[in-house]
């Protein structure tokens, strides 16, 4: 008999952001990125248009210099991002999207309405558009324990 976890909001709001993004990377699967997975968001959700270095994205991502140099490694290795030489700092690399990145952020962006639309039709117009709001108070708010 397996033990049943307590829940709490946090594990409820992580379990209900993995069952949406599983729907955009079978999508992106579907159009030939099988090499994309849910990790890799980390990067392409911290790139800034003109380039963005490894460390910024890993402070942005809130994870290692290490572990994000891997995951960018690996966009690299497929051809979805490159670095480039970061021309305000000759030390400094930039990573920026490919054209294949981008046709995954277009993909991506594109499904937005159509989660958006799923939660919406789960859960209705009003409590989709109150738990945005609630949502939004939480990013906003001044945490501490």
């Amino acid at each position: 008999m397996s033990k049943t976890r307590p829940s709490n909001v946090v594990l409820l709001l992580r379990e209900a952001y993995l069952r949406l993004n599983d729907l955009v990377v079978t999508r992106l699967e579907e159009a030939g990125h099988a090499d994309v997975r849910p990790a890799h968001a980390a990067v392409f959700q911290f790139l800034d248009d003109d380039g963005t270095t490894v460390s910024t994205l890993a402070q942005r991502a809130r994870m290692t210099k290490q572990a994000m140099a891997q995951l960018v490694e690996h966009l690299e290795s497929h051809q979805y991002v490159e670095r480039v030489p970061d021309p305000g700092d000759r030390r400094a690399k930039l990573v920026v999207v490919t054209s294949r990145g981008r046709e995954v952020l277009d993909i991506a962006q594109s499904l937005v309405p159509d989660v958006e639309g799923l939660v919406t039709s789960i859960i209705g117009a009003q409590r989709t558009k109150a738990m945005r709001a609630d949502l939004e108070k939480i990013r906003q708010a001044d945490l501490t324990l």
